[in-house]
């Protein structure tokens, strides 16, 4: 496992407490200035605004690592992944796109 999977992984263990009628999920940001992709867990309860906590932030400006630690993610945890600022991009090894639609942050 890379550095990168392993600090997400740990991170977001701490943050997933599994409580009755609140969704979780985890948002992967492609911040096009910086050169990085941050990622970020998302909890919203049930009438309730949503949290969102900053997890990690990858430097590696690549699609080919980022896959890789997706991939890596999705053998660990059955968490959802919702992308921002991937419309249009696809995957480099599976060529699948990334983000269908334009997110309302975008």
């Amino acid at each position: 496992m890379n550095k990168d999977l392993d600090v997400i992984v740990s991170r977001i263990s701490l943050l997933f407490k599994r409580i009755s009628y609140t969704q979780y999920w985890i948002e992967v940001v492609n911040d096009k200035y910086d050169k990085s992709y941050n990622v970020f867990f998302c909890q919203q309860k049930k009438g309730s605004h949503l949290r969102s906590t900053p997890v990690h932030k990858i430097d590696e400006y690549k699609l080919e690592y980022l896959e890789e630690v997706i991939t890596g993610f999705r053998k660990q945890s059955n968490l959802t992944i919702k992308y921002v600022g991937f419309t249009g991009e696809v995957w480099p090894n599976s060529q699948k796109k990334i983000q269908w639609e334009k997110n309302h942050l975008e």
